[in-house]
Order: C-alpha cells, then structure tokens, then sequence
C-alpha cells in the first residue's frame, strides 16, 4: 500500500506480498478500497487516455520501396512480374536482317549473356572446392559463439540463484523477527495483566487491613 503522509506525487511502495500478511482483515480491505477511491478521484477516466500523446507517425519507418508497393496496393495494381529481357536473345527484326549494326549488337548481347553464365560456372567451381571448408569454418564460429552464450546464461542463472537465495534468507530472517516481537508482545501483555492483578489484590488487602484496623479500634473503645 502507498503511503498518505506524502509529499504530492510521491508514491512510496511498502507492500510485499509474499511477506506480508492479514491482507483479508476488514480493515486492510476498507483502507485498500479508500486509497483506490482516491485514486481514481484524482485521475477520472477519459475516453482518450492517450490524448496529451503526439500524434503517432506511421510513415516514419517506411523505404523507397515500402512505400511504392503501399501505393501499388492502394491502386489495385498487379505485382511487377520479374524483367527476363535481359536473359533473352533475339535477333534483329525482319526489317533489319541487312543491317550490320543490328547484328552486332545481338552478338555483344550474347556474347555479355555468354560471360555472365561463364561467372556464374565459376561460382559454382570455387563453392564446390572451397564450400565445404568455409562452411566448417562458419560452424565453428557458431559453436563457439553458442558456448559463449551458454557460459553467459549459466553466469545468470547463478546469479538469480543467489539473489533468490539470499532473498529468501532474508525473508526467512524477517518472519523469525516478526514471530520474536510477536511473542514479546504477547508477554509484555501477560505480565502487565499480572501486574494489574496484583495491583488490585494489594488495594483488597489494604481495604481489608484498613476495615480490620478500624474493627479493633471500635472493640477498644
């Protein structure tokens, strides 16, 4: 439960639930209800609880080509089929059969055609020779890169172990304290009963004691 002895807006939370107890008393439930009352007298609902909030910019993460495709969305557009133009290797047109021009330029596109499937072959080569050592390479860095992981996640675990342990300790220690004053408490109040008894016995006896004085003093005279 928050304090109320406070300064405005400080909130001081003093409630531990796992230690804490006699939460189903009447009067912790009517004191919890109040501060709840209050509460929500200090803060009314609204129906726009974000409204002192900037007004949120959806578009502030957005590409080039994110946000093309939004608008290609927006207008029904069908999706761009891929360009294979440049795999395709035509000849000159009919009107053009006589120009050397037009042929030169279907050879060097073929011939570019030609050397691009040259590279890609020799990808291919270099991964078959050299795929297999560098894949085992890349393995190596994850299983090392896993180890370090699980070296950082047993470090964590023992430390919540300990903050768990030492937190249990201390909860531990509390109830023992909180049994100790318990019991004190209970023994101040059977003694200052007791003491009160005797107090009350000691004022009889001397009622007592003072009748019988004044009994002989009548029997003297």
């Amino acid at each position: 439960m928050a304090g109320t002895g406070l300064v405005a807006g400080e909130v001081v939370v003093d409630a531990l639930r796992c230690f804490d107890q006699g939460h189903d008393a009447p009067s912790v439930r009517e004191a919890a209800a109040s501060l709840v009352q209050e509460e929500t007298r200090r803060y009314p609902p609204a129906k726009n609880y974000l409204s002192y909030l900037p007004a949120p910019d959806y578009s502030a993460f957005e590409t080039d080509l994110m946000r093309h495709e939004f608008e290609r969305l927006a207008a029904r557009q069908p999706v761009e089929l891929l360009r294979m133009k440049r795999c395709e290797l035509p000849a000159p047109s009919p009107g053009q059969k006589n120009d050397v021009t037009a042929w030169q330029e279907c050879g060097n596109s073929s011939m570019a055609s030609s050397e691009h499937q040259a590279v890609r072959i020799e990808n291919l080569e270099l991964m078959s020779q050299h795929g297999c050592n560098a894949w085992e390479v890349h393995n190596e860095n994850l299983v090392r890169l896993t180890e370090q992981a699980q070296k950082e996640l047993q470090k964590l675990r023992k430390c919540i172990q300990d903050l768990n342990w030492q937190t249990n300790m201390q909860l531990t220690a509390g109830r023992e304290v909180e049994s100790s004053w318990v019991s004190l408490v209970r023994k101040n109040y059977e003694i200052e009963r007791t003491v009160v008894q005797l107090e009350n016995e000691v004022f009889q006896m001397k009622q007592q004691h003072g009748e019988a004085n004044k009994e002989n003093i009548r029997q003297d005279f």
